[in-house]
């Protein structure tokens, strides 16, 4: 039996596509401990897996890059956050590795300082990445605007300015991480997605169709497909009551300020046949009563139960909610809020799995529409759902993480 650390940034985001492969590491002899948010220590209980709390001064720095007044200081914000975060999780690794002394740590992409620690030890280690790989190809546009994937020599032009202006905001906390880095004796990063790419392994929690296909993958990236593990839960009893067609309005799980979604969503499906189903999640659902339209709206609800039922989902573009979605055949209408979500957006246009509308031009009646146009849209999601199914998904990324463990450790 081999002792395994999952270590997680303080998101439920985060936590949930990564705890199906912990459960099958854990069915396949292997002792497993999650280190993540201090409130999920029953969650992880209740599944059979050892719980470990991450720093408490890694939680009071959440994410506020929703407050960036434009993509660039929103990615400023978001890498300066996780740049802060970075000493604090070196201690925790430390700390960890001491006392639970791992055979392998997996570490989650948006935990800078765990990873830097990881990568100094001699042991090999992996990665685990639950949205858009942001690595250059010639086959794919730059990260973050959402762009098609480019077709002409502007169009790599174009990519090239993108990620030239990115890698000149990532700078100061690029020389931060490094700084550690160096106390660390591992070597600098050179970019942002550097950082992807120094692990013996990535579990790319996506694939084909819903990624762009590329001629060469980075030989360290694994794309295994969305993870989709949620709580045990059943589905509510008034659901099978709800007339169809069934739309579900979710919005993030981590504060974004983005309860406008809801309230276009409100106002634009009313009177539309079928059901309003809304989880407000990080916006208080209080805000939403006064508006008087015909809905059920809940704070929180087992997406896992309740998604495959219904017919659309309208989301700000998670990937979780997103590829959930359509893992269960169900075509979506993102309104992409910020972080990656445009990139998610263009994704399940180019699969014809559902419609966007861009976050500028939410109206009721611009939503009313996409939502329409989604419902046509069943073949491309069922396509994505295979091409999920196809790609191996915890059982893939346990034989990935398994092989690990064979290796022999490594100088650095």
């Amino acid at each position: 039996m081999n002792r395994i650390l999952i270590y997680t940034s303080p998101a439920r985001g985060h936590l949930y596509p990564i705890m199906d492969t912990a459960l099958t590491l854990r069915d396949r002899g292997h002792e497993v401990i999650v280190q993540t948010l201090p409130g999920e220590r029953d969650t992880v209980a209740d599944a059979g897996l050892e719980h470990r709390s991450i720093s408490p001064a890694i939680v009071d720095l959440p994410l506020l890059d929703y407050a960036g007044s434009n993509p660039i200081a929103q990615l400023r914000r978001t890498l300066d956050r996780w740049s802060a975060r970075a000493p604090h999780e070196i201690e925790d690794m430390r700390a960890a590795v001491a006392e639970v002394k791992p055979d392998l740590c997996v570490v989650d992409a948006n935990c800078w300082g765990a990873a830097a620690y990881a990568e100094s030890r001699p042991d090999p280690w992996a990665m685990f990445l639950p949205y858009v790989l942001p690595v250059p190809s010639p086959q794919t546009p730059a990260f973050g605007p959402g762009f098609a994937p480019p077709r002409n020599s502007l169009d790599r032009m174009r990519d090239r300015l993108v990620w030239a202006v990115q890698r000149k905001a990532a700078a100061p906390a690029i020389n931060r991480l490094n700084a550690l880095r160096s106390g660390l004796g591992v070597s600098p990063l050179r970019s942002v997605s550097d950082v992807y790419l120094r692990a013996d392994s990535l579990l790319y929690l996506t694939a084909e169709p819903f990624e762009y296909p590329r001629d060469r993958w980075p030989a360290s990236v694994h794309p295994v497909g969305p993870g989709l593990w949620a709580p045990p839960s059943g589905t509510p009893d008034w659901l099978a009551d709800l007339p169809r067609p069934r739309v579900l309005v979710s919005i993030s799980t981590e504060f974004q300020d983005d309860g406008a979604i809801v309230e276009a969503a409100l106002a634009g499906l009313a009177g539309e046949p079928g059901s309003v189903v809304v989880t407000s999640a990080a916006v208080d659902p209080s805000r939403f009563d006064h508006m008087g339209t015909p809905a059920r709206i809940e704070r929180f609800l087992p997406h896992a139960t309740v998604i495959p039922e219904m017919d659309v989902v309208v989301t700000h573009g998670g990937m979780g909610t997103v590829q959930r979605s359509l893992a269960a055949g169900v075509p979506v209408v993102v309104v992409p809020w910020g972080r990656d979500q445009s990139e998610s957006a263009r994704r399940v246009l180019r699969c014809e799995a559902g419609t966007v509308v861009r976050r500028s031009k939410l109206t009721p009646e611009r939503l009313r529409a996409a939502v329409r146009e989604a419902r046509e849209c069943s073949p491309g999601a069922a396509a994505v759902a295979r091409g999920f199914a196809a790609a191996g998904g915890a059982s893939r990324a346990a034989d990935l993480l398994t092989d690990l463990l064979t290796q022999a450790p490594t100088a650095r």
